[in-house]
C-alpha cells in the first residue's frame, strides 16, 4: 500500500521481477567433493520446499538423529538437475561441483542426541527438486541404496468429504526405476500415516482449522522422493470470526504481486493468515480522468488458476465469467465469510488523478461506485478505499486542492456508497509543525470515514543516501530522531487532538525494512553511503528476508534495527509488534493494519503478532 514519508521517494509498487533473496550466510566457493562419511543407518534427511516466489525459492534439510547413540557430524549430498543450484545457506557449509551439492555441519550444530533434528536452509535458483540424497555417505532414508533412484513426486493432493473432524485425499501415482512401495502423508509437514494406495482418509482433525497436505512416495528401498505440491484445507465448523466489537486486522494484498513476488491469495491460506484477520485492502485501482478505474485487468480478472494455485482446489476454466484475484478472493470469502474487502484507489503511484477527480466529488464517486459495484465482482467487494498520498500537500506530485478537498470527496463517497458499505482513507502520519496532517481537513472527513489507516511507516529511509540512520517506523521520538513530528504516537495524538475518534484510526505496520550500507555505527544516527541492496528496490526488503539475512541486534522507539557488515536495517519484528499492538489498545484505537501480505514469513508470523496483540 501508500507508506506515509514525509518526502518524495521512490515507491516500490511496481511489478518487479524478483531477484535472488540475500541471506544471511554466503555461498562456499564451489570446490570438489570430500569423501563421504562412512554410512549411517541411524539417522535420515528430509527436504522441504519452503516457498517459492517464481524466480527463486528456499528449500530445507531436516536432519534426525533415529538411532540410540549419538551423531557428532553430518554430511547431507544430493543431486539438482541443470539449471538448478543454490544461491546462498545457512546453518551448514555448502558447497558445489556441477549437479552436486554437499552440506555439511557447523561446528556447533554437527552433535545430535539420540532422538534430536537439526535443520538448514538455503536458497536455490531453478525449477528442480533434489535427488539422489545421502546422509553420510547412505541414503537419507537410514540405508545404503546404491544405483537405485529415488521415486518421482506423487501428483497434488485433492480433497473430498471435508467435515468438522475429517478430509479424504486423493492422489496421482508418482514413478520410479525400481517399484513404489507405498506414499507418506503429510499434515503441515509432519507424517500422521504411511499407505499402499492413492487415498487417505485424516480423522481427529479440529473444526474450523487449516491443514496442508502433501504426499511422499517411496520405492522398494525405502528411499522417499520429492513431496507433492500442497493442498490447503479448511475444516468445516469452528469460530466464524471476530464478533461485534473486535479490533480490525486489516492487510493490503497487491495485484502486482502475483508476477515477480509469486503471491496468490492462496497464500493467505497456506499461511493460516486468513483465520487471523477481518479486512483486506485490494491494491491498487486507478484514479484517471476523474474517474475509478481498473488497475491492472489481466491480474484483477483474467489471469487463469490452475486447481494447486487456486483456494478451493478447483481450476478456472476459459469461458468462466470472472477469474483472477477477484475470482479467488471470492472463493477466499467463501471459505472465511468473516472476511471484508475493500478496493483501494490511489497509491504512490497513482495519487496523481485526485486532484482532478475532487473538481467533481459527486461524479467521481459514481464512477467508483459503478466499478466497485460492477455485477462481475460486486459481491468480493464490501466497500472502498482511498489512498490519496497527498490530498493539499506534496508527495510523488504536489496538490493545491485546499483543505477541504479531502473532506468533500469522503463525503461524495459517504453519500454514494451509503451506511452499508465501508468507506476509509489510508492518511499521512507527518505530525511535523505544519506538516502534511495539517494541510487537510482529516477530523471534518472523519464523519463520513469508517476509519483511516495512519501510515506510521517511512518516516526515515534511503531516498535520504547518506542518513542518518534512523528507525523507519518509530512509535515514540528518541535523543537524536531526525526530525519531530516524525513518529507513530505523535500522528496519533495530533490526529486525536484535532478531533478524530480513537476508534477510528488505524496504527500502521510495515512488513518490510528500509536500509543503508555504508554504515559503520550500530546504533542509529549514523552517517551511509547509499541505500542497501534489496530484492526489488534498493534499501527495502521484505521481513522474511531480513530475519535471516540481518537479524535484528537492537531496539529504538518500539522498532527493532540491525547493523550487519556495512549494511544498517529497521524493521518490525514479531515482538515490536506485540508492544506495539499493546500500545494501540491503550490508545483504544480501531485496530491496526498492515503493509502488505507479502513480506511476512510462509506461516505467517508478523500476522500472528499482530492478531494475538490486539486479541
Amino acid at each position: 500500500m501508500s507508506t506515509s514519508t514525509p518526502r518524495t521517494r521512490s515507491r516500490f509498487r511496481s511489478r518487479a521481477t524478483a531477484g535472488l533473496t540475500a541471506l544471511l550466510l554466503p555461498l562456499a566457493a564451489m570446490v570438489g567433493l570430500a569423501t563421504p562419511a562412512q554410512a549411517a543407518t541411524s539417522a535420515t534427511a528430509t527436504y522441504t520446499r519452503v516457498q517459492d516466489w517464481g524466480s527463486g525459492f528456499e528449500g530445507k534439510w531436516t536432519v534426525k538423529n533415529t538411532g540410540t547413540t549419538s551423531i557428532s557430524s553430518w554430511t547431507v549430498e544430493w543431486d539438482f538437475p541443470s539449471g538448478t543450484s543454490v544461491t546462498s545457506a545457512w546453518d551448514a557449509d555448502v558447497t558445489g561441483a556441477g549437479t552436486h551439492w554437499t552440506a555439511k555441519n557447523k561446528s556447533w550444530n554437527g552433535t545430535l542426541a539420540p532422538g534430536a533434528t537439526v535443520s538448514f536452509g538455503f536458497n536455490g535458483a531453478g525449477p528442480g527438486s533434489p535427488s539422489n540424497c545421502r546422509l553420510n555417505g547412505g541414503s537419507c532414508d537410514g540405508g545404503t541404496v546404491p544405483g537405485d533412484n529415488p521415486p518421482s513426486a506423487p501428483g497434488t493432493p485433492s480433497a473430498s468429504g471435508v467435515t468438522n473432524t475429517s478430509v479424504t485425499l486423493s492422489w496421482t501415482a508418482a514413478t520410479d526405476d525400481k517399484g513404489i512401495k507405498n506414499y507418506d502423508v503429510l499434515r503441515d509437514g509432519t507424517r500422521v500415516a504411511t499407505v499402499t494406495g492413492l487415498t487417505y482418509t485424516n480423522t481427529g482433525l479440529t473444526a474450523g482449522t487449516d491443514y496442508s497436505y502433501t504426499v511422499q512416495a517411496r520405492d522398494t528401498a525405502d528411499q522417499t522422493g520429492p513431496v507433492s505440491g500442497a493442498r490447503a484445507v479448511r475444516t468445516t465448523g469452528g469460530d466464524p470470526g471476530p464478533g461485534p466489537g473486535s479490533k480490525i486486522k486489516l492487510g493490503y494484498f497487491t495485484n502486482w504481486g502475483v508476477y515477480g513476488r509469486n503471491y496468490h491469495v492462496k497464500n493467505l491460506v497456506t499461511s493460516g493468515t486468513a483465520a487471523k484477520i477481518t479486512h483486506i485492502n485490494y491494491a491498487f485501482g486507478n484514479v484517471q480522468n476523474g474517474q475509478c478505474t481498473i488497475g491492472d485487468s489481466y491480474a484483477d480478472y483474467d489471469k487463469a488458476y490452475t486447481a494447486d494455485q487456486s483456494v478451493d482446489g478447483v481450476a478456472d476454466t476459459w469461458d468462466q465469467p470472472l477469474r483472477g484475484n477477484f475470482n479467488q478472493l471470492r472463493k477466499l470469502k467463501q471459505r472465511y465469510p468473516h472476511i471484508k474487502i475493500l478496493w483501494s484507489f490511489g497509491g504512490w503511484t497513482w495519487s496523481g488523478g485526485f486532484p482532478q477527480a475532487v473538481q467533481n466529488p459527486t461524479a467521481f464517486a459514481n464512477s467508483c461506485y459503478n466499478l466497485v459495484e460492477d455485477p462481475r465482482w460486486a459481491d468480493v467487494f464490501d466497500g472502498i478505499d482511498l489512498d490519496w498520498e497527498y490530498p493539499n500537500a506534496c508527495g510523488l506530485s504536489c496538490d493545491t486542492s485546499g483543505p477541504a478537498a479531502f473532506k468533500n470527496m469522503m463525503q461524495a463517497m459517504r453519500t454514494k456508497f451509503g451506511p452499508n458499505n465501508l468507506v476509509t482513507a489510508a492518511i499521512t502520519a507527518d505530525a511535523s509543525n505544519g506538516g502534511k496532517i495539517d494541510k487537510t481537513d482529516y477530523a471534518g472527513a472523519a464523519q463520513y470515514s469508517d476509519w483511516y489507516n495512519v501510515m506510521t511507516y517511512d518516516f526515515f529511509g534511503a531516498f535520504d543516501a547518506d542518513g542518518p540512520t534512523a528507525p523507519h517506523s518509530p512509535l515514540t521520538s528518541y535523543a537524536g530522531i531526525p526530525q519531530q513530528g516524525f513518529t507513530s504516537a505523535e500522528a496519533i495524538a495530533k490526529l486525536k487532538a484535532q478531533g478524530v475518534p480513537a476508534a477510528k484510526l488505524l496504527l500502521g505496520i510495515g512488513f518490510y525494512g528500509r536500509g543503508w550500507t555504508g554504515v559503520t555505527q550500530s546504533a542509529p544516527g549514523g552517517s551511509a553511503t547509499g541505500p542497501a541492496p534489496g530484492t526489488y528496490e534498493q534499501g527495502i526488503e521484505d521481513y522474511k528476508v531480513l530475519k535471516n539475512s540481518c537479524p535484528a541486534n537492537g531496539t529504538v522507539a518500539g522498532t527493532a534495527y540491525a547493523h550487519c557488515g556495512s549494511n544498517w536495517w529497521s524493521y518490525d519484528t514479531p515482538a515490536t509488534i506485540g508492544s506495539k499492538m499493546t500500545w494501540a489498545k491503550n490508545q483504544s484505537l480501531g485496530g491496526a493494519f498492515f503493509w502488505e501480505f507479502s513480506g511476512d514469513t510462509a506461516n505467517g508470523e508478523l500476522a500472528s503478532a499482530i492478531n494475538s496483540g490486539l486479541g
